[in-house]
Parts: structure tokens; C-alpha cells; sequence
């Protein structure tokens, strides 16, 4: 691989490209080379979340150095205040909050627990700023969310059950990046205009099929036990367990 190829994979030119040369010889003993551009493109792309590669780290600290003496702003002297949610998140998350936090226009910010590294701003952090629209910070998983649906039997039922939960999971909802419902769900909103722009007209048929499915993305669902106490003010779901085809999925 030269250095024309690494430029085009992302890598900018300078030490980083050096460096990059003199790992290659021994990953591509290891590696495929289509994995090995894979992991440049996304290197490239967020170099903290290779800070621990075993192939790339070295590379990934080179960019971040480099990326650090191109900054054109000049950071808030203290970092604006901002709130973890959760224990144990990924080190390279709370490491995008506190850069994002330290951005002249950063107000306040939080960080679910949920975080996991993104393209800036960690997935799972919200940043509130000051005059200013960052679309890289909002990502791609627009609308990303969870949610909690507490069921009404004994938690030591849970084993028993679990079978059975996994099988509604299946038939309610389609899990994989692109996946569709064969027979598309009933939801009001399919019966509204689609035609009033030409994106919705356009997405109409996308839309139809993949309403009610995880979405495209690391998506997932998790049984569990939960303990909730009476103090809590924590808006949860409570629903018998019980699975439908005819279910409105919008609102499920």
C-alpha cells in the first residue's frame, strides 16, 4: 500500500502517513487488505477509538497529536458543565464529551447511559450551544432513543420465559441494517400525505416496510430484572406479556 493509497483512504498527509508506511509491513502479515483499509477509513475518520488498537494505536495517536496543532479556535477556559449518566461507559466517549465540552460554543451537555464512541460527539451525548448548529455532533441515529417496558410477571420467571420473550422479539420487530417487513405493519401515519415534498413521496415505499423494525444500526433489545423504588419518579411501561401481529408498532 503506498502513500497516494493512504490519502485516499482518509489519512492525511504529513508524519501520519510515515507512520503509517512502516506499520503496514507487519499488519499485512496478519490482516486481509480489505480489512486493513476498513480500519484506516474509520481510523481516519475517529482516531480515538483506536487509542488501544493493537495494530493502529500508534497511528491513532500521531492523528489526534496532528489534529490538535490544526485547531482554528481557541478553547472555553473551563469545560461547560455537563452531567454522566451511568457507570462504566467507554473511555472514548467521555473523552468526545470533555472535547465537546471544551468547544467555545458548548453551553452544557450530558451523556447517556448508552454512550459509546461516534463521529465527534459520542452517540448517547447531547451538547446544547450558543449560536450554533453543529450537524457533525448530531450523527446519524437521529431520533435514537431507548426505551423501558416493564412486564408484569415474577422476575423469577424470567429464565423460564426467556425462550418465549425471544420468539415475540422475532415476530413483532426485524433486527439488521436495511431489513423490512414482507407485509408491511398498520400504523395512522401511513395515511397521511406523503406526497407534500418530494423526500417523503420518494421514501414512501422504505418507509411502509421498515416502520416497526430496530432500525439500520447497533441496535438491540436486553431482558432483565428491574427494581424500581417507590420514590422513584421513573416513566416506565407496564404491559402484560402478549404479542400480536395486528399490533400498531408506532406505539408499541
Amino acid at each position: 500500500m503506498t502513500g497516494k493509497e493512504l490519502i485516499k483512504l482518509g489519512i492525511e498527509s504529513g508524519p501520519a502517513i510515515g507512520i503509517a508506511l512502516k506499520l503496514l509491513p507487519a499488519v499485512e502479515k496478519k490482516l486481509r487488505r480489505d480489512v486493513i483499509e476498513r480500519d484506516l477509513r474509520a481510523l481516519a475518520l475517529e482516531p480515538n477509538a483506536y487509542k488501544e488498537h493493537i495494530h493502529w494505536a500508534v497511528l491513532a495517536e500521531a492523528l489526534i497529536e496532528h489534529a490538535a496543532t490544526q485547531r482554528t479556535y481557541i478553547e472555553r477556559d473551563a469545560p461547560a458543565p455537563y452531567r454522566v449518566w451511568g457507570e462504566g461507559l467507554e473511555a472514548g466517549a467521555i473523552d468526545q464529551m470533555k472535547n465537546a465540552a471544551r468547544l467555545p460554543v458548548a453551553v452544557q451537555g450530558a451523556l447517556m447511559p448508552d454512550a459509546h464512541l461516534g463521529y465527534g460527539l459520542p452517540i448517547g451525548g447531547v451538547l446544547a450551544t450558543q449560536n450554533a448548529v453543529i450537524p457533525y455532533a448530531v450523527g446519524v441515529d437521529i431520533a435514537c432513543r431507548m426505551r423501558l417496558s416493564v412486564f408484569d410477571f415474577p422476575a423469577d420467571q424470567i429464565k423460564r420465559l426467556h425462550d418465549k420473550l425471544v420468539s415475540a422479539l422475532r415476530r413483532e420487530t426485524v433486527f439488521g441494517a436495511g431489513a423490512g417487513f414482507r407485509k408491511p405493519m398498520e400504523h395512522d401515519v401511513l395515511d397521511d400525505d406523503w406526497s407534500v415534498t418530494p423526500v417523503t413521496r420518494r421514501v414512501f415505499d422504505k418507509a411502509r416496510t421498515q416502520l416497526g423494525t430496530s432500525g439500520s444500526g447497533n441496535h438491540f433489545a436486553e431482558f432483565g430484572i428491574i427494581k424500581i423504588a417507590e420514590t422513584s419518579c421513573v416513566p416506565v411501561s407496564i404491559a402484560p406479556f402478549r404479542s400480536s401481529r395486528r399490533l400498531k408498532r408506532g406505539r408499541s
